[in-house]
């Protein structure tokens, strides 16, 4: 999943302050339905117009590991601004809207404008915004209410296996009190790859609840890459800008 996790990355490189109650969570006891499971998760609530988050991210593979701040900004369905910076200096930006990815880095000068189809191709998996909003905001990567899926109790947690897909697995576990999304897995056993990514806390806030951390880890054949996220700051529903201009000699990468 070196691909996929590297378009992770780019996510993350790509009011008040967080003080409020972890929620409580509950351990799932009665078998339900695949369709009860999913449309609790979708009821909670997720009443926003922007979210500004700024977080902490620990970035982890065999050849570097790196801790770095994060400036996220979303405005609901139409964009997503993430500016990465070391000790106050911005090294990567990223802008996502529903039809355009487009991303720098300083360290190497390069940059990125493309669709959704070219990244797709080169990451091997459908890929769009919707997928990439969900993750920051614990909410399934897939619309849930468009696959067929095979449910059990595991670990305590209700599990979802598709049984749609032959050549990609996946399954998503929900706690039992709000249905909040607990781990995703992606794997693709052919290629040997997978993806976990989990939201070990959640947070409430009067629009909606919200992760308080979320922790991936990507396998494949030889290496395994971990990113640790903490939500340190949450504001909801300000006016804010999403300022984004490449800088002059960079050099642009085209994928195939």
């Amino acid at each position: 999943m070196k691909k996929y996790i590297g378009l992770v990355v780019l996510v993350f490189m790509v009011a008040c302050k967080s003080k409020q109650a972890v929620v409580s969570e509950s351990n799932a006891t009665a078998t339900l339905s695949s369709d009860k499971i999913i449309e609790s998760h979708y009821n909670s609530k997720r009443d926003f117009k922007t979210l500004y988050i700024k977080a902490n991210i620990s970035y982890k593979n065999p050849k570097m590991s790196q801790n770095v701040n994060a400036e996220i900004r979303i405005q609901k369905d139409q964009k997503i601004l993430i500016s990465i910076r070391v000790l106050g200096i911005t090294m990567a930006k990223g802008l996502i809207t529903p039809t355009e990815v487009k991303y720098y880095e300083k360290l190497n000068g390069k940059f990125f404008e493309g669709d959704y189809s070219s990244l797709s191709k080169w990451l091997g998996t459908d890929l769009d915004f919707n997928k990439l909003q969900n993750l920051l905001i614990g909410q399934a990567m897939d619309n849930l209410q468009k696959g067929k899926y095979k449910t059990t109790i595991e670990n305590d947690l209700y599990k979802l296996s598709d049984v749609s897909n032959k050549t990609t697995e996946k399954e998503f576990y929900f706690e039992a009190s709000k249905f909040l999304l607990k781990e995703q897995e992606i794997t693709q056993k052919a290629k040997d790859r997978r993806l976990d990514v989990s939201y070990p806390n959640y947070k409430e806030y009067p629009e909606m609840v919200l992760p308080s951390e979320i922790a991936i880890e990507a396998f494949d054949k030889e290496n395994k890459t971990s990113i640790n996220i903490e939500y340190n700051t949450v504001n909801f529903n300000e006016e804010m800008t999403f300022p984004y201009s490449t800088p002059d000699g960079y050099e642009r990468i085209f994928i195939n």
